[in-house]
């Protein structure tokens, strides 16, 4: 095996459960309630429509990524056919909304634990849960593979158990239950919020789907990455908006959407219908499997984007190193900072920690979804005239690429005229800012 080289050991059920592992988080489990409070019962269409922009999404990385498959990706594609800076903030971009999501997510494990261990202090679970993940992590790719395998099958086996436990309920139910298809109709109708609420809802949506982009990272440890990475692709799109889509569907009709995750998980609700005993320590047990799932997830992304800046000196040489076992230790090691920073984060703002580091984390995922369809414009350009034909291509373009990047950055500027999501540019511009000084300073430096 190569020195320095990552070892291509995943297969194309190991990428779909690393992506949808990452993309099943524990928003849904908690009931989606922000989106269903911003949208009613038109949720459906706004998870139907944040799916659609995923799958566009999906067919432009799905041909780069085939045509490029490196650990650094959409950062790697967007320097070679854009410019050396638009790789540079990608994957920056992209590496911070990764660190950031791990120390959230490290910190909400702290809370779940304390349903069956209220005495022990939060810091124990904190510093217990990221030491697993690292090794995990650091033992080998094929490790972190089957890990996230067993813990993404639990989160997607309560998935589907609610969804056939919930249509069991809602044919079941009494016509006098309030449970049903009319719930969807009630209370100011479908879309009591008018078309601002279902278009709010889309941005929120497009959350619950943040990390289907993890499969174009794995390309780099992929086995047969052209044959791998599209199947990947493909069925996590589908699944995941299969499984939202109906999810919530079941929700809507068995609770009203205006209690909807607001004052008890729907999970819960259903499996307190049915009798189920002991109903929220299996639901905190689920919830916990989410985190720790997402965690690893977002871990492994971030590990592999500052191996790629590293390979292109946009970062330290030591992190481009990688163990026997093919796997950049260094690069997870400084990759572990977010644990760090949300303890630090918790304690110099109590109570707007989460805000500021969830702001900035998912600016940083959307616009490098963003940058994902502005590159693909450049790519197919610059392929097509090189002659070479492509091994999978992406359909309507340009029109769908451009249809793509036009909404996301529609929906960005709109969360400046909501109040929680304006946070998101408040943060987001900033850091871009503060990244343009950065890479303008670093040039100077290696021209001296």
């Amino acid at each position: 095996m190569e020195k320095n080289k990552l070892h291509r050991e995943l297969s194309s059920s190991q990428i779909t459960m690393i992506a949808m592992g990452c993309a099943i988080g524990t928003g849904l489990f908690l009931g989606s309630g922000l989106a269903i409070s911003t949208a009613g019962p038109s949720v459906l269409i706004s998870y139907a429509i944040g799916a659609f922009i995923v799958l566009l999404l999906m067919g432009c990385l799905a041909e780069m990524t085939v045509a490029h498959p490196t650990s650094g990706s959409f950062g790697t594609i967007a320097e070679k056919y854009i410019s050396p800076f638009a790789g540079f903030v990608v994957r920056y971009s992209y590496w911070i909304a990764n660190v950031l999501a791990i120390g959230v997510e490290v910190s909400a494990i702290a809370v779940y634990m304390k349903y069956w261990f209220p005495d022990v202090p939060g810091s124990v679970w904190i510093f217990l849960f990221a030491a697993l993940l690292i090794y995990v992590n650091a033992t080998s790719v094929n490790t972190f593979g089957n890990f996230e395998y067993v813990f993404s099958m639990i989160k997607i086996s309560a998935i589907v158990i609610f969804i056939l436990l919930g249509a069991y309920v809602v044919i079941g139910a009494e016509p006098s239950s309030g449970i049903g298809v009319e719930n969807f109709a009630k209370d100011g109708g479908f879309m009591p919020f008018g078309f601002w609420g279902l278009w709010v809802a889309i941005f929120i949506s497009l959350f619950s789907f943040l990390g289907t982009e993890l499969i174009a990272v794995t390309a780099g440890e992929a086995k047969d990455p052209d044959i791998a990475v599209p199947k990947a692709l493909k069925a996590t799109v589908f699944r995941l908006a299969t499984f939202y889509v109906l999810t919530i569907g079941i929700m809507l009709m068995i609770v009203p959407w205006q209690s909807a995750g607001i004052d008890k998980s729907p999970f819960v609700r259903v499996m307190e219908i049915l009798n189920v005993p002991g109903a929220s320590g299996i639901m905190n047990f689920i919830i916990l499997t989410a985190a720790i799932s997402a965690m690893n997830s977002q871990l492994y992304a971030s590990t592999r984007m500052i191996f790629s800046l590293s390979e292109q000196k946009q970062a330290p040489a030591l992190f481009q190193k990688v163990s026997n076992k093919g796997v950049p230790v260094r690069a997870l090691l400084i990759s572990t900072l977010g644990i760090f920073l949300a303890a630090g984060v918790k304690v110099l703002l109590p109570d707007t920690s989460y805000a500021f580091m969830m702001g900035i984390s998912m600016f940083g995922a959307i616009f490098t979804w963003f940058m994902v369809f502005i590159s693909h414009l450049f790519f197919r350009k610059r392929w097509e005239k090189s002659g070479r034909k492509l091994p999978v291509k992406m359909y309507g373009f340009p029109y769908l690429t451009i249809l793509g990047a036009f909404l996301l950055f529609a929906l960005t500027v709109s969360t400046w005229f909501t109040g929680p999501f304006k946070i998101v540019l408040q943060f987001g511009v900033p850091w871009l800012i503060f990244l343009c000084i950065v890479y303008v300073l670093m040039s100077k430096i290696k021209r001296m």
